[in-house]
Formats: structure tokens, sequence, C-alpha cells
């Protein structure tokens, strides 16, 4: 039974800690907090500057591989061979599962019999009819006459008397020639049907004895096997799973409301659930209709290469909300976000120069290394980019380093 995905309730872009990168190219590995931005030293002041920040839903999806096949059974039989276990990996057109195929084997070699029976009668045929066509038996009648004499004797009673018949030109020879040559031709042409059934029951078992094989369709590894070596199986019945796990996506259930802001080729942050690992994800595919039940459309997200986790993962990717106005917001380095065990704050330059530790709120990415504040901060105050000890003991906010 299909899950509906998870929506989040409409907040700023990943707020309540969402952690996202929106970057202008390709997608790349999530940002690491406290890495300097280049040029930027430990203690050095910068400016909180503006940042456009608009609306997003975070909705639940699930990673799946870029290319997925389920190998069945397509004839009753024993497996007799598996080519490995889960995360093996194999390559193209190499036999993943093979079903004991001694029958088919035997019916062939039944079939071969009756394709070798099939080019005697056809030899056998084509004998008869030349020979009927250049010498035909209808010239001496061998049948005994109506008088009980010779057959010499026979045609001299007899052909004479058919010659003076109206209509008859040339006599019944020319009739028992013809009837003769008709009663070959139609041998020869089943003896040539006889062949061609033989050759087409080959080729049928031919193509159930590659049937009897699983090919890998490309290249990739085992990702669930069903069977074992030995188990019976019927046509139909699953045999395991193959995927290429060099390229993965996000498959998501996207509420209708929200495709119209979503089209092929637009990035989007997301987050893995593997250690919260923050990406950028690439809308690789949309589906034409939507579900009638749940009113959703579902859309396919590229991830970056390499990324971590696999298929079955659950995933949030960040679909932006094209009702809700641009607003500004105040925007950070980074580097300057330390944490008090689980809440980001940041050390801000007093009027007397002083340090003072400010607790934040931390919204998304919206550039390299570019983090929004959704509250604890104003645009035009100054911070330390880079707090010297990265924020350790000897700073606080109730007694600030000299």
């Amino acid at each position: 039974m299909e899950s509906a995905p998870q929506v989040i309730e409409p907040r700023r872009m990943a707020g309540a800690l969402m952690l996202a990168v929106i970057l202008a190219g390709q997608p790349t590995a999530a940002q690491t907090w406290g890495t300097p931005p280049q040029g930027q030293a430990a203690g050095q002041v910068v400016m909180v500057e503006a940042g456009s920040l608009g609306s997003s839903v975070a909705i639940g999806g699930t990673v799946v591989a870029f290319k997925q096949v389920m190998l069945t059974a397509q004839l009753p039989g024993t497996v007799e061979f598996i080519a490995g276990i889960e995360g093996d990996h194999f390559s193209k057109d190499q036999v993943l599962v093979a079903i004991d195929d001694d029958d088919l084997l035997a019916k062939r070699r039944a079939a071969l019999a009756q394709l070798a029976s099939a080019q005697s009668a056809i030899s056998n045929a084509q004998v008869q009819y030349s020979r009927e066509m250049y010498s035909p038996q209808s010239r001496s009648i061998s049948r005994s006459g109506g008088m009980g004499m010779p057959s010499m004797f026979d045609q001299m009673f007899t052909q004479p008397m058919q010659s003076f018949m109206p209509g008859n030109v040339g006599g019944d020879r020319w009739v028992d020639r013809q009837a003769d040559l008709h009663g070959y031709g139609t041998q020869l042409s089943q003896a040539q049907s006889q062949y061609a059934a033989a050759r087409s029951q080959i080729d049928e078992i031919d193509a159930k004895l590659r049937d009897a094989r699983s090919f890998a369709p490309f290249d990739g590894v085992i990702v669930r096997k069903l069977v074992e070596q030995g188990d019976t199986v019927s046509p139909g019945q699953a045999l395991l799973e193959f995927a290429d796990l060099s390229y993965l996506q996000i498959e998501v259930d996207v509420p209708s409301r929200l495709m119209p802001g979503l089209s092929k080729g637009l990035i989007v942050p997301a987050k893995l659930d593997v250690g919260d690992s923050q990406v950028s994800a690439r809308v690789a595919q949309i589906f034409p209709t939507a579900n009638a039940q749940r009113h959703t459309v579902t859309v396919k997200f590229d991830l970056p290469l390499g990324v971590t986790g696999g298929p079955g993962m659950y995933a949030e990717v960040m679909v932006p909300d094209i009702t809700v106005p641009v607003n500004s917001v105040p925007t950070i380095p980074d580097s300057a976000v330390i944490w008090r065990g689980s809440l980001p704050a940041v050390f801000v330059v007093g009027d007397n120069g002083q340090p003072s530790l400010r607790l934040i709120r931390l919204g998304s990415y919206l550039g390299p290394q570019q983090v929004s504040v959704l509250s604890g901060l104003r645009i035009g105050e100054r911070i330390f980019a880079v707090p010297p000890d990265n924020g350790h003991s000897a700073w606080s906010s109730s007694q600030p380093r000299n």
C-alpha cells in the first residue's frame, strides 16, 4: 500500500534548522559548518548582508536508483544457478540466474529429428515431381483394361475408340499426367510445410531456452535476491532486483498546488537521512498527470554523483511556493555559526568593539557558504566571520575576550 508523502507546514525556506545548498551550477556536496570562506581569517569581522528569501515546503520522498529492474521467471523449473548475492556487481549481458532446461533440450532434439524427416520428405517429393515432369508415368497405362487383356492390347483397343469421342482432345493420358503432376506437387508442398513447422518449433524452443537465463540488462549490482539455488519457480515469480547505483534520484509526490514552482532543470535544496547530509537536487522528470486520489504529481530529482546513501533512504526536498512573496533576510557566512548544544549562535561586535554571544535561528543556504538568519540578527550588524577558537570556553556572553 503506497504511503502518503510527509508534508511539513509551509515556512521560510528550510526553517527550523533545515540547512540546504542552492547553487547556480551543478549540485555539490553538503556544506561543512565552521569552514572559513576563502580570504577570511580567524577573528575577521564582517557585516550582516541582505539576501532574498522566499517560502518553501519540505516534502518527504524516497531515494531511488536511476535504473532498476525486477527479473522474473519466464518458465517453470528449478533454479540451478545464481551469479551472486546482494551488492555484487555485474556487467551488461552477464548471466544472473539460470533455470533447469533439460526438458527443453529434449524437446529440441525431437524437433531436430522432425526437421530432418521433413527435409527427407522434401527431397523425395522433388525427385518424384521431376520424374513425372520429364518421364510421365501416364504414357504407358499400367492398370489393366476393361477387357482383362495385357496393357499393349488394351491400349490398341481402347485408344482408337476414345479418339473418336466428341470433345476428347488428346485422350485421358493428358488428364492422367496432369493429375500425377498435381499429386506430386501437393506432396512437395506438404513436405515443405512440415519443414517450416519443425523450424518454427525449434525457434520457439530456442526462445524458451533464452528465457531460462536471466541476463543483466545493464551494468549494476544485485539489490535483493528473492530465490536460492534449488528453489522451484513458476512463470512470473520474482527472482531478484537489479539496479544501477551510479546515479541516484529522489522520488517525491508533490501536491498539485506547488507544481507551478517546479520546472525541469531547477536546482532545489534537499536533505538525506544519512547524517543530515545537505545536497542540491535537480528536477529531472515531472510526470504528466496527477494522482486522482491523492492529488499529487510524481517528480524525480537527480542527486549529485558520489552522494552518501542508497535506494530506499528517506529524503526531504524543499519545493518553492511561488504564492508567497520574496522577503529580504539577514545573510551570514556559515563559518560564523557556533553551536551551544543544539542551538546555533554567533559572536556579534558591540558598539564598544567587544564581542558578545547571541543565539540565532537559522534558515536555508542562499549561496555557497552563505546561510540565512530568520531571527536574532539585523541587516547591517557586525559579526565575527570566523570566531577565534570557534567559540570555545574562553568565549562567553558574560565574559567576552579582550
